[in-house]
């Protein structure tokens, strides 16, 4: 496992996390808000994440089921992580948030067809 760390382009939010070693696995969602974001996604389980600071910082965007919380900087607007669907015990980080870059194995995840992709 390594450590990492990240947040929002302006700072406010701040988070740690741990991670597989290398390569790490990512998902690249084509999902209406990922697309539009550029969003790709590691998955980090509840009890290996820890939000260092921002919490007052984060707005809350839902939208369809509103299952998936998506949470944004409310000064800068980057979504640096989220609570997704897919995945209800795990935050997925935006690997383009990190402070260092990881070498990553992205796959393609259906989220335009999002009951089909998950069976």
């Amino acid at each position: 496992m390594i450590k990492v760390s990240g947040g929002c382009h302006c700072g406010a939010v701040r988070f740690r996390a741990e991670m597989p070693d290398p390569p790490v696995t990512a998902l690249d969602c084509n999902c209406s808000v990922c697309s539009m974001t550029g969003f790709i996604h590691i998955m980090v389980p509840h009890g290996q994440f820890e939000l260092l600071t921002g919490r007052n910082s984060l707005s809350t965007y839902r939208f369809g089921t509103s299952t998936a919380e998506h949470l944004f900087c409310a000064t800068c607007g980057v979504k640096s992580f989220y609570q997704p669907r897919s995945h209800p015990d795990a935050w997925s980080v935006n690997a383009a948030c990190l402070d260092q870059p990881l070498e990553l194995t992205i796959e393609q995840f259906d989220g335009q067809n999002w009951e089909e992709a998950q069976q």
